[in-house]
């Protein structure tokens, strides 16, 4: 895993790239490649590169060039399938300096330009320079495991970047906040489409392609995923075998590696089932990592200890205490960027850690949610649009209007389980599925914002993006629609969030479940493959069975648990008063002060805001670091 940034002037500008500017840049990714760095300039272009070693060790350094040194490439990722083009390659003529995946893509671009991308496995962004053309040409992977931001400027110049860090550093654009993304951004942990929270700075979305020639862009989709024409007619046991042949070998082709490499280990199905798979496949133990608090209710320690102990593993743990949570998180925020909208991160970091001191490479399985239905919010909201449609169709509008009025009048626990439902809420995919689950919904926004912030955003509407997705899929069954939204929006975040918090670590992560001819297969599944009736990821657990024991298949979802409620309301108080209540926050003006005094009040009093309180704490944090320039920020007393 890499580190990538670069710099192409318009020729209209007459502007040369600058080495300092260029070095500087690559080496505020230094955390993302410690092992080698190099840069490349060509007038008025040039590229960057930090190296974190994994394949050919010794030979694979880069900016790397083709044979006549007309090509130059600089790349982030892994091309799980590059031996096997790599033949292909040399049977059409092509020569191979070295056993890098890097010099494989630039054969690959050499004999299929463009179309170089149909066909690399794996996940990547990469940068290659084509000096006869004199075009760049930049790309990444179809399902946005490896991050790439650009800022296009007026005068046609583009500059790019692993991170959005190396864009300011450039001084490429200012760090100002865009306020239409702030809807997207307290709605859904984090922005949705191309725009991020900094005005002029965008990403490339994945699947999609780009290149710069004369100061323009052209961007262009490469791959989507379908759930079109579905495969029909298999027997449940004729899906199970054929999805577990891809899972499988997506698991091994995943294992090359020339240093050592383990994998992440939370307990739940999805990394068992990739400790299950790939102990097969090794002949050491597999070395596994696990992270945990030291409140009973926020470890999974026991499951993973049982995977553990089932496949025996060379098992490490790593226990956080909340004053080491909170001592790191200013330095979380700088790796991500952005505001960090899932709390896992800060254990994911520190597992992250742990790892490092015995690998380079982990497993991990991010994805299987998003491809199998694996949260229970898909199956509760589609049961609530059915039962919501029989209820508007029997139920005229004004006793309708007249039961939301009584819902408003129960008592507070029974208002906030119904305010949930049909019963208060508009029977569509926004209201039921979308703003049901958001971090701050519609109506929160219209208090959390003051009137000055309203005032600067475009359109108040966190959902733009998902609801676009959703008109735009070709699947026919809600499921996959839903799917599909999450696939293209609340995948991407987690998947920066594992990126960005194992680069903090210089430690690469791979993702077994979102290998792309493994996510096409499970796309074109009949429905009831990935839920079944209530149960979650069906066609994971069966295939599983016989391999993870009974405690694993059968256990509730709960991810990476943390305490942090409890916290804002106890000993870390401190923090909520000074990074929500605080006269700096208060005298920025972007939210209404007396709607975060009642929230916070809310909180203390017993109501659960932690994930609001948290997002209104790391938004401030992120606030004094990017855009106000402070260099220190301490949060522990």
């Amino acid at each position: 895993m890499c580190g990538i940034n670069g710099i192409a002037f318009s020729p209209h500008s007459r502007r040369e790239v600058s080495s300092d500017v260029l070095t500087r840049m690559r080496d505020i990714l230094h955390h993302r490649g410690p092992d080698d760095g190099g840069i490349f300039v060509d007038k008025n272009v040039g590229l960057g590169h930090r190296r974190l070693s994994i394949v050919d060790v010794a030979h694979g350094s880069q900016p790397m060039f083709n044979g006549d040194r007309s090509c130059t490439i600089v790349y982030n990722g892994e091309i799980y399938n590059h031996g096997e083009k790599r033949e292909e390659l040399s049977q059409l003529g092509h020569k191979f300096n070295n056993r890098s995946d890097t010099e494989t893509i630039l054969h690959l671009y050499e004999e299929h330009g463009r179309d170089c991308v149909d066909h690399l496995r794996g996940m990547f962004a990469f940068a290659i320079w084509d000096a006869r053309k004199r075009e760049l040409f930049i790309a990444r992977d179809r399902l946005g495991v490896k991050p790439l931001y650009y800022v296009h400027t007026d005068d046609g110049s583009l500059y790019f970047a692993s991170e959005i860090k190396a864009l300011l550093e450039a001084g490429a654009t200012k760090a100002e906040i865009n306020f239409d993304a702030l809807p997207d951004q307290f709605a859904n942990h984090g922005t949705s489409g191309d725009e991020t929270l900094y005005v002029g700075v965008k990403r490339l979305l994945p699947g999609h392609t780009m290149v710069w020639k004369d100061g323009e862009l052209d961007v262009r989709e490469y791959w989507d995923v379908s759930f079109e024409p579905k495969d029909q007619g298999g027997t449940d046991i004729e899906y199970i075998d054929e999805w577990l042949e891809l899972f499988r070998e997506s698991v091994k082709i995943r294992l090359m590696a020339d240093v050592p490499l383990g994998m992440f280990l939370s307990g739940g199905i999805d990394s068992s089932a990739i400790a299950g798979v790939m102990s097969t496949m090794v002949d050491d133990p597999i070395k596994t990592f696990s992270v945990g608090f030291r409140e009973r209710e926020a470890n999974e320690f026991e499951y993973a200890r049982l995977v553990a102990k089932r496949f025996g593993t060379d098992h490490n743990e790593i226990t956080i205490t909340p004053e080491q949570f909170f001592a790191e998180l200013p330095n979380l925020v700088w790796h991500e960027d952005e505001p960090i909208g899932f709390i896992a991160s800060v254990p994911l970091y520190f597992v992250s850690k742990l790892a490092r001191e015995h690998v380079k490479v982990v497993l991990t399985g991010e994805g299987a949610d998003e491809t199998l239905a694996g949260y229970g919010r898909y199956a509760k909201s589609i049961k609530l649009l059915e039962l919501g449609k029989r209820y508007e169709d029997v139920t005229p509008g004004f006793l309708r209007d007249a039961v939301r009025g009584g819902v408003a009048t129960l008592p507070t626990a029974f208002t906030r389980k119904l305010s949930r439902t049909f019963l208060s809420r508009e029977s569509n995919v926004e209201s039921l599925f979308l703003d049901n689950f958001a971090v701050f919904s519609r109506d929160m926004q219209r208090g959390l914002f003051s009137n000055e912030t309203k005032a600067k955003i475009t359109e108040l509407n966190p959902y733009e993006r998902q609801n676009e997705l959703i008109r735009g899929s070709d699947a026919i069954d809600l499921l996959d629609k839903l799917l599909y939204a999450d696939k293209k929006t609340y995948l991407h975040e987690l998947l920066m969030k594992q990126d960005q918090m194992s680069m903090a670590a210089s430690i690469e992560s791979r993702v077994p479940f979102l290998d792309h001819k493994l996510v096409e297969f499970s796309a074109r599944m009949p429905r009831e493959m990935k839920l079944r009736g209530s149960t979650t990821k069906w066609i994971l657990r069966e295939a599983m069975k016989g391999i993870l024991p009974p405690e694993i298949l059968d256990r509730p979802k709960m991810g990476f648990p943390v305490p942090i409620g409890n916290w804002f309301r106890g000993p870390f108080k401190h923090i909520v008063d000074e990074y929500v209540l605080g006269k700096r926050v208060l005298d920025r003006g972007i939210f209404d002060r007396d709607y975060l005094r009642s929230l916070v009040a809310r909180h203390g009093a017993g109501e659960n805001h932690d994930e609001r309180i948290w997002a209104l704490v790391i938004f401030e944090i992120w606030h004094r670091r990017f855009i106000d320039g402070d260099t220190e920020t301490k949060l522990c007393q």
